[in-house]
């Protein structure tokens, strides 16, 4: 008798297991058939196969414009990529019609003299802050220069070359914190660290963003590269941020463009995934115990999602959440408050400015993307799948 309760036993996990593993697989083709009911089927205020995202001022949360960027387009071809082989036959299929209808997006977002680096807005016809009125008077004069966060996701959404990686990666080498060009607006003991800028203009200042360094080095771990001065430079901050508890206590400052200790958490899980950095592996109790707290005191249903995605990659199982697709799920992924990327104009600013005015909102826009909210539930289901939980 007791041999059959076991049995019994194991035949009901079996079929549990196997309805919540149909469940995300269905939910997974739902999530997915959203993104491309998304993506632009013809050109229009956004181009043809783009991934569209708005932008919000934070003194008026109630007008979104247009922003046209290739960013969210990239994270999400960089995305799908990296989860395929959780996903099933038909439904990669389905990836790979997205990822193929955006590549023609590119291009219209690559450097004005044809080096393979990116911009967050188009360069074909430059803009700053598109669709913005009068402000786009300036669009020659004040647009912002490629940037190396655009740059390490468009290659890797691409699927580029080695051989466009490494002329990518030397040319980041001249683009970090040095005598002569030093960074003015971090912590004082941060300031002689070589580590990237975000920018890969001549006349920008050099500005750090954690979360930028973490997209980098994640761009050279996919590619295989040959580690050099500045990457080592990049780790050791990022290592000393994580140390220090600056992601904790001081997130907008160290991320004025990504923002949120939760975000700076998934991206950080993002990069040890790829392959064992030892210096940030030394730190993984403490960043699942961050995580795990974080997770505790969030309202917030994307925050959960991403953060269940780190501890996943950290090898942790998160609290339970069955999700399952329907207009309420639609309406919590798609909510507004929930912003992955911020445009922070205090972060250009020197020290004592920025820490005067990188959190005040009239230095801030948001930037909101249905379609990447979509993906990153996708992504969570997927990892799920990957690490059998």
């Amino acid at each position: 008798m007791k041999y059959l309760r076991h049995i019994y036993w194991l035949i009901s996990l079996l079929l549990v297991s196997n309805l919540c593993f149909a469940n995300d697989t269905l939910v997974m083709g739902q999530l997915l058939k959203r993104i491309a009911d998304l993506q632009c089927k013809e050109s229009g205020v956004f181009p043809k196969g783009i991934i569209p995202s708005y932008r919000i001022y934070a003194l008026n949360k109630t007008r979104e414009k247009a922003d046209i960027t290739n960013f969210f387009t990239g994270l999400v071809d960089m995305t799908l990529r990296d989860i395929a082989p959780q996903l099933t036959e038909y439904q990669q299929k389905e990836a790979k019609q997205i990822i193929t209808q955006s590549l023609e997006v590119f291009p219209k977002f690559q450097n004005q003299k044809g080096k393979p680096i990116y911009n967050f807005w188009p360069t074909d016809t430059p803009k700053i802050f598109p669709n913005s009125g009068w402000i786009n008077l300036f669009d020659k004069k004040q647009a912002l220069p490629d940037d190396l966060d655009c740059t390490a996701i468009s290659l890797l959404a691409l699927n580029s070359p080695d051989s466009t990686a490494i002329r990518v990666h030397t040319l980041m080498q001249q683009f970090t914190n040095r005598p002569g060009k030093r960074i003015r607006n971090t912590f004082k003991e941060y300031q002689e660290i070589g580590a990237y800028s975000t920018w890969f203009g001549i006349k920008m200042p050099i500005d750090f963003d954690i979360c930028v360094l973490t997209n980098v080095l994640f761009f050279v771990q996919r590619y295989h590269l040959n580690w050099t001065a500045a990457d080592s430079a990049s780790l050791a901050l990022i290592e000393r941020m994580v140390k220090e508890k600056k992601h904790i206590q001081s997130p907008v400052y160290i991320s004025p463009f990504y923002n949120t200790t939760p975000i700076i958490l998934y991206h950080l899980a993002r990069l040890m995934s790829v392959k064992p950095i030892p210096e940030l592996e030394k730190l993984k109790p403490q960043l699942i115990e961050e995580a795990q707290e974080a997770y505790a005191h969030t309202n917030q249903f994307m925050n959960e999602i991403i953060l269940s995605s780190a501890l996943l990659r950290w090898g942790v199982k998160p609290p339970v959440k069955e999700i399952r697709y329907s207009k309420s799920l639609e309406s919590l992924v798609e909510e507004n408050s929930f912003v992955f990327f911020i445009a922070n104009l205090g972060s250009f600013l020197p020290n004592p400015w920025k820490q005067w005015t990188c959190g005040i909102p009239v230095e801030r826009f948001y930037h909101v993307c249905d379609a990447y909210n979509n993906l990153l539930v996708l992504e969570y289901l997927a990892l799920k799948k990957k690490y059998n939980y």
